[in-house]
């Protein structure tokens, strides 16, 4: 039986919720959620408290899960979306991370690549049920929409998924 990949994501908020944590990756300079893979026996709780916490400084607990999302292509995998609230720690850059940041929900980034924004804006809601979908805003027209208005950045993200990474 295939093993089911899963990554996890997590929204952080500000105390005020105006403004959302967001990274900018080393390997593909976006702005990004914190988050990864799941590893051999860990549990997704686990997982994501780990990330942001390898990929911010913060150590953080989760509010609740938000949804599961899944991939309609092998561009995407199985995820998890928390929302988080940072406990304590501080900014700290790593190996990962080029930059930490809070943005204004209502001033992103324009290199927040999808399905970023759609997550942002599910746990924004603080809907009581939890989401359920395909992952449909990453898809192979965006792909190549993105390999158009963005060659460098999409060209270094097909390196990442397949292992290979560049650190600028």
């Amino acid at each position: 039986m295939k093993k089911k990949v899963k990554s996890v994501i997590s929204c952080t908020f500000s105390k005020d919720r105006k403004k959302v944590l967001l990274i900018k990756r080393r390997d593909v300079p976006v702005w990004t959620l914190p988050g990864g893979g799941v590893e051999d026996n860990e549990t997704i709780e686990e997982a994501i408290t780990r990330e942001i916490l390898e990929e911010t400084g913060f150590q953080t607990k989760i509010r609740k899960k938000v949804g599961e999302y899944s991939p309609i292509n092998k561009l995407a995998k199985f995820t998890h979306l928390f929302e988080s609230e940072i406990i304590s720690g501080k900014a700290t850059l790593s190996d990962e991370t080029k930059d930490i940041k809070f943005f204004d929900i209502d001033n992103l980034p324009k290199l927040l690549p999808p399905p970023y924004p759609e997550w942002i804006q599910d746990t924004y809601r603080d809907e009581k049920k939890l989401i359920k979908r395909e992952l449909k805003s990453v898809n192979y027209f965006t792909l190549i929409k993105n390999l158009i208005l963005h060659p460098i950045l999409v060209i270094r993200f097909l390196l990442a998924k397949i292992g290979l990474r560049i650190n600028a």
